[in-house]
């Protein structure tokens, strides 16, 4: 590691809690000017913060972040933003999955340093998408590496909204490189498909994870322009989709389409499996999972 390592470590993390209160303002001004719709009569949703914390094995520091749950709003059913920097060792069993993924130095020495930012929203509209998005950095003694990517999950597919979120993701990619999109949309097609379905949980994005060029600074500004990309590609599909009008029908679609994404995050999401085993808040890891829901 370089000698500035802790530096580019308090960079990240900054940048990350950046993300957040942007698109916690955005979020939250999107609420306000939702004055058309049947939810409209509801008040403006507000994000409700709390301070998370990372249970060590010891009881000593081990880093925590803040979890910002909307519930009940005028265009979010739920939505959560949350935010950590973590550190500590790694468990056995976390061990053994980085080292099955090629990282570097495991069984050495399991320190671990993490900080990112992760985000889920589940709509009132039927008609507008869910959608997710993740970031982060990840380090330990003998590696280190970004991670992420966002994907929309529609329950009433709109080829135009679709075509616009990954133009936007793709415009945000090129400028890094020009492989980065099809490389990560492929791999995020992959990386959200639910096999026990047959099918993917969405209609994709990007995904991509151990990210490590050996420069620092260019795999950062990518993280940074994924996360840059989130705010212009959402919301300019909400805002098509937020005032038309929907069915009881559409209603029961979108609750099992919500079935579908819990299952997916609780047997295969990465960062649900990390978290709960590291000893994260579960609260805030399992944040994702959708106020209501329902099964075939």
């Amino acid at each position: 590691m370089t000698p500035d390592f802790d530096e580019k470590k308090a960079r990240a993390s900054a940048w990350f809690r950046s993300l957040r209160d942007e698109i916690v303002a955005a979020f939250e001004g999107l609420e306000d000017s939702q004055t058309e719709g049947p939810m409209a009569s509801l008040p403006a949703g507000r994000f409700e913060v709390s301070v998370t914390k990372r249970a060590s094995d010891d009881g000593s520091d081990a880093g925590g972040g803040l979890m910002s749950v909307m519930r009940g709003g005028r265009v979010f059913e739920k939505v959560g933003v949350n935010v950590s920097t973590v550190h500590g060792v790694l468990g056995e069993r976390a061990q053994k999955a980085m080292a099955a993924r090629g990282v570097p130095g495991m069984a050495d020495d399991p320190r671990f340093w993490a900080t990112g930012i992760s985000l889920v929203a589940h709509m009132q509209n039927p008609q507008t998408p869910a959608v997710h998005m993740n970031t982060r950095m990840f380090w330990t003694p003998g590696a280190w590496w970004f991670g992420g990517g966002e994907d929309l999950n529609p329950c009433l597919e709109y080829q135009e909204d679709t075509a616009f979120f990954h133009q936007v993701l793709k415009d945000h990619c090129d400028p890094h490189d020009a492989g980065y999109y099809p490389r990560f949309k492929a791999w995020a097609d992959e990386y959200f498909f639910v096999p026990h379905r047959g099918r993917a949980r969405g209609v994709g994005g990007v995904f991509y994870d151990d990210l490590n060029t050996g420069d620092w600074e260019a795999d950062f500004a990518f993280t940074q322009d994924v996360g840059r990309a989130f705010l212009p590609a959402f919301l300019g599909v909400t805002e098509r989709r937020r005032n038309m009008p929907w069915t009881d029908a559409d209603r029961e679609t979108q609750l099992i389409h919500r079935g579908l994404y819990a299952e997916y995050n609780l047997v295969y999401d990465r960062g649900t499996k990390f978290g709960l085993e590291t000893g994260h808040d579960a609260n805030a890891v399992l944040m994702s999972l959708p106020p209501v829901a329902k099964w075939p």
